[in-house]
């Protein structure tokens, strides 16, 4: 499929997001470092996409500008099909409470709230009336075998079960696009396999596109995807 397919064909045949010719650099004293050069990547939906790379090639900075959080040089990050770099902040911190969900290597819940209080949090923000966003926050923990802790605080879960609160979270307003930063990470193999299977099982029943850094290539060869950087490009693995 052409460049210009993938940015104006239909709905299905657009990627949920793309990234076209990123390219992002850093000032590091008299040291001009080029972390993204020219890097292409779409996501599409229902898809996972593993980004394995060595540490420092600018798995987090990809991360970053895909999902909003960082600008790029030069470059355009496209959401379902629209170019991004126009847009005010306001603009994009309403794409990233919409479209686009985040989960990371330490959960960064609330700790003075339950879990379910955590995972209504981002829908009330987004303006749902706090029975409705109740509702749907016991139904995602409860879909994530989190039903016995939506009263407890992160202090007295596990860390499997602390990060699975934390996916809630990142799900709650049904994102088009799921980002993870090494989501595993802080886990022992057999709490990570758990978290990773949630993921997963979220994406196949959901449709999200999911993007996750990791250097568990064991997690990483049972996505659909791997890619990694290489010169400040993405490059497919497969």
């Amino acid at each position: 499929m052409s460049e210009a397919a993938m940015i104006e064909g239909t709905e299905a045949e657009v990627p949920v997001v793309y990234l076209q010719d990123i390219r992002r650099q850093y000032r590091q004293g008299e040291t001009t470092l080029t972390i993204l050069d020219g890097a292409r990547l779409a996501l599409w939906a229902g898809q996972s996409v593993a980004l394995v790379a060595p540490s420092g090639s600018g798995k987090s900075t990809l991360l970053h500008i895909a999902g909003l959080l960082e600008h790029p040089d030069e470059g355009e990050v496209f959401v379902g099909g629209e170019a991004t770099s126009s847009l005010s902040d306001a603009e994009r911190t309403q794409i990233r409470r919409t479209d686009i969900g985040f989960v990371y290597q330490s959960h960064r819940l609330l700790p003075e709230f339950s879990a379910l209080e955590n995972v209504m949090m981002p829908q009330m923000i987004r303006g749902l009336k706090r029975a409705e966003a109740a509702r749907r926050a016991q139904e995602i923990l409860a879909y994530l075998g989190l039903e016995g802790r939506v009263t407890h605080r992160p202090s007295e879960m596990s860390g499997g079960e602390q990060q699975r609160v934390a996916i809630a979270r990142a799900v709650a307003n049904a994102p088009r696009v799921l980002f993870a930063d090494e989501p595993t990470g802080n886990l022992d193999p057999h709490t990570a396999d758990h978290v990773f299977q949630a993921l997963m099982q979220l994406v196949k029943a959901t449709r999200v596109a999911m993007l996750i850094a990791t250097h568990n290539m064991e997690l990483a060869n049972r996505m659909d995807r791997r890619v990694s950087l290489e010169d400040g490009q993405v490059i497919e693995l497969d």
